[in-house]
């Protein structure tokens, strides 16, 4: 009996730990309604530079919270690119009311995620950017979940981000511990990490742990992950996403100095948003 009732509180104790940032987030968000997605914010951030002003090849991803009550729980991501000397962008996503899931159109690149503002999570410029684009286009038509998509535990839109990111060695990126469904391996187990050193263990996206130099050391229950990381001296909650002093994905020098949204501010202020994660 005494078993039993460890385990119960153990239980219990996990769930708690895992739920307090996505409620955190609900109550800083006032549990308002975010309204139609159809009304919801879809304009250009300007974080993105100008196309006349940025000669060189540009390739950036993005992260913008899910719209509605997802948002308390994760992240949309996409990939963004411009070639040199062009005077538009493309971007490549996943959505999950197309039967091709799959999206690669020319676009605003940092256009609102449905009401949520994007983060710039990476940003590589010149030619390590020219290198990422002309692998692009042949790893994307690889991608094995074309006419997939799951919210959670995956393939979703993290999923592709994360995929995408494996299969290009330029593309080093570290996507945030709250992008469900990037740790989705479909019917692998263990995997590279996408940040490029490092390995990750996953039983479908429902649990795992992860080890890298860029992401630090997470551990995924039911989709939601925790860990620290060592290299941005910080930490990772379910929901909330990393709380660190250091960026640790490739940026150009310009933009490490700018200050960090919190997560609580940036859903608090008062709309998570997208259709899909």
């Amino acid at each position: 009996m005494r078993k039993i009732k460890r385990c119960f509180i153990g239980v219990a104790l996990t769930l708690s730990l895992l739920l307090a940032g996505p409620l955190l987030l609900a109550a800083c968000a006032g549990l308002q309604d975010s309204g139609s997605w159809r009304t919801a914010d879809r304009s250009s951030s300007g974080i993105a530079p100008i196309p006349q002003q940025e000669q060189a090849a540009v390739v950036q991803v993005y992260g913008a919270r899910a719209f509605n009550w997802r948002g308390y729980f994760s992240l949309h991501t996409w990939i963004s690119t411009k070639e040199t000397g062009a005077n538009s962008y493309y971007v490549h996503e996943v959505t999950g009311w197309r039967h091709y899931v799959v999206q690669s159109r020319p676009d605003d690149p940092d256009r609102a995620w449905f009401g949520a503002q994007p983060k710039l999570i990476a940003d590589f410029r010149g030619e390590q950017a020219e290198r990422i684009i002309e692998q692009l286009g042949d790893v994307i038509k690889e991608y094995p979940y074309p006419t997939e998509y799951e919210a959670w535990p995956g393939p979703n839109s993290n999923t592709f981000v994360a995929w995408v990111i494996r299969q290009i060695p330029e593309m080093d990126v570290a996507l945030p511990n709250h992008a469900i469904g990037k740790d989705y391996l479909g019917d692998g187990i263990v995997s590279e990490v996408p940040g490029g050193t490092g390995y990750q263990f996953s039983l479908g996206g429902y649990f795992g742990i992860l080890a890298g130099v860029r992401e630090g050391l997470e551990l995924n229950i039911l989709g939601l992950s925790l860990g620290v990381n060592p290299l941005g001296l910080g930490i990772k909650l379910p929901g909330i996403g990393e709380l660190a002093l250091r960026n640790t994905n490739p940026m150009p020098e310009s933009t490490l100095s700018a200050p960090e949204t919190s997560a609580i501010e940036t859903v608090g202020a008062g709309k998570a948003s997208q259709k899909t994660l």
